[in-house]
């Protein structure tokens, strides 16, 4: 069983999968961007960004750019960190419970919790492209 589970972790085909489904939340929010112009607007006019259109193309392009980096799993570190930076810009813009009353300061939180998790999945995914790439350089030079 052991070695079913170590040949699975090695797997490229895991690895890929892996990546897949931490860049489907990204994926699908720079697409919203793109394909509901008029939706996307309204958050940003909402979140108290202007011009709303610049600030739609700036997320849409960071978030379609990291991703694509990070499943092409050519410097990850990069799409790692700037996904990580977006993130940690939403809470400060859009997600401030710390200025809310409840129920929508615990709202805001829970965002703020998940985002927070997803950066250190983020910065995980980097160290383990790293990691992967070192040993492949290992095997190569053996």
């Amino acid at each position: 069983m052991q070695r079913f589970i170590n040949t699975a972790l090695d797997s490229y085909w895991l690895w890929l999968l892996a990546r897949l489904c931490l860049m489907v939340i990204f994926i699908s929010s720079g697409l919203a961007k793109l394909f509901d112009i008029e939706g996307s607007l309204a958050e940003m006019r909402a979140a108290g960004l202007h011009p709303a259109w610049l600030f739609n193309l700036a997320s849409a392009a960071v978030l379609l750019t990291g991703s694509v980096l990070i499943l092409l799993n050519r410097w990850v570190w990069l799409g790692a960190g700037m996904l990580s930076v977006f993130l940690i810009l939403t809470i400060a813009i859009v997600h401030t419970f710390w200025n809310m009353s409840a129920p929508n300061m615990q709202i805001s939180l829970y965002f703020a919790l998940e985002h927070i998790t997803v950066i250190g999945g983020l910065w995980v995914t980097a160290i383990a492209s790293r990691l992967r790439q070192r040993l492949a350089n290992t095997r190569e030079a053996a």
